[in-house]
């Protein structure tokens, strides 16, 4: 179904999938770290929180960049309907984002416990919130939003805000709470270290607990994202492999493979977009209660001449996107120590 026409819109979905892919797999432990940020209670932990992502967290907004940009490229019609559907969430979310941002900066500039205590709970705040709108986003395309005869969102900020969704978002910063715990003990040592091991326990046990109640709900109230695992079984291997990847994640955090354990994290991430992706598809944004006023790959993306030579470009630019996020981590490999340079 997936592979018999593997054309240029199809090409484009599964682009657009793997770059959205990738910055939820790095900038998802970023602002897991932001979540957990008010955990610690010394200002030593919470300056080594803050330098464990000090070199990265910028350069994983990329990915979120690059998909956009690939988005508004590939599915014109996709980005306006969203961009201008979510326009509050949205806003919210850029606010929240840019709050984050001056929260590192900002820190640590000053020594008084008033103003550093200040933006903490700004850089935890907003990380939470940000990790809580990409889930809503997320809740509402795999329910459906309401559009027109022509594409045009027709509800409401509040409609956005529905249990389903809000389960999602939830959801999402559950999993990336938990991949940030497992981050951070690769990235530190000593106490702040074995305080995290401490976390990953617990926000496993609060992921689980949220990924089952998603599931459960999804069956029961929206069974089309199960539709394409239901007619053709051999896309349940996604689902089994997903959940021996969760499975991995506390053996290997017992045995000390903190690195494994990060890569099954990162490997349940890649696995849960998947099934988004394949539940949602051919519609990049469902329509409901109107499946037929739906926006999919084909209806709502570019022209067959702009998608073969955007694809030229992505082909050039994303091994050199892939190449910076590499070099710039094995750069900066390594326990985090304080200095005088530190946040």
């Amino acid at each position: 179904m997936f592979f018999e026409a593997l054309d240029l819109n199809l090409i484009w979905f599964l682009l657009v999938g793997m770059l959205l892919t990738g910055y939820a797999m790095l900038d998802g432990f970023d602002l897991g770290v932001g979540i957990l940020h008010l955990l610690t209670k010394t200002d030593e932990h919470r300056r080594l929180m803050l330098n464990s992502i000090g070199p990265v967290w910028d350069g994983n907004e990329v990915w979120l960049v690059t998909g956009g940009g690939a988005l508004f490229a590939a599915f014109p019609d996709v980005y306006a309907t969203v961009f201008s559907g979510f326009y509050l969430p949205f806003m919210i979310l850029l606010v929240m984002l840019i709050f984050r941002a001056v929260a590192i900066e900002f820190r640590s500039k000053e020594p008084m416990s008033w103003w550093r205590q200040a933006w903490d709970a700004s850089f935890s705040i907003s990380s939470a919130t940000s990790a809580l709108l990409f889930g809503v986003a997320l809740g509402n395309i795999a329910l459906g939003i309401p559009l027109d005869a022509q594409g045009e969102f027709s509800g409401t900020f509040l409609s956005l805000l529905n249990p389903y969704a809000l389960l999602v978002g939830l959801t999402t910063m559950a999993l990336f709470a938990m991949h940030a715990s497992i981050y951070v003990v690769m990235k530190t040592d000593g106490e702040l270290q074995a305080q995290a091991r401490g976390w990953i326990k617990n926000t496993i046990a609060f992921f689980v607990i949220c990924y089952v109640t998603t599931t459960m709900a999804t069956l029961l109230y929206v069974p089309q994202m199960t539709e394409h695992v239901r007619n053709q079984p051999g896309f349940f291997v996604l689902a089994l492999l997903n959940m021996l990847a969760i499975a991995a994640i506390p053996r290997d955090i017992y045995y000390g493979r903190d690195l494994r354990a990060f890569a099954f994290s990162c490997l349940n991430i890649a696995l849960l977009m998947a099934l988004f992706g394949l539940g949602v598809f051919p519609y990049m944004v469902p329509s409901n209660p109107h499946p037929e006023w739906g926006l999919t790959i084909y209806n709502a993306a570019s022209s067959q001449k702009t998608l073969g030579i955007m694809l030229i470009i992505a082909i050039l630019a994303i091994p050199m996107v892939t190449a910076y996020t590499i070099s710039i981590y094995w750069i900066f490999r390594g326990k985090v120590k304080l200095d005088a340079k530190s946040y």
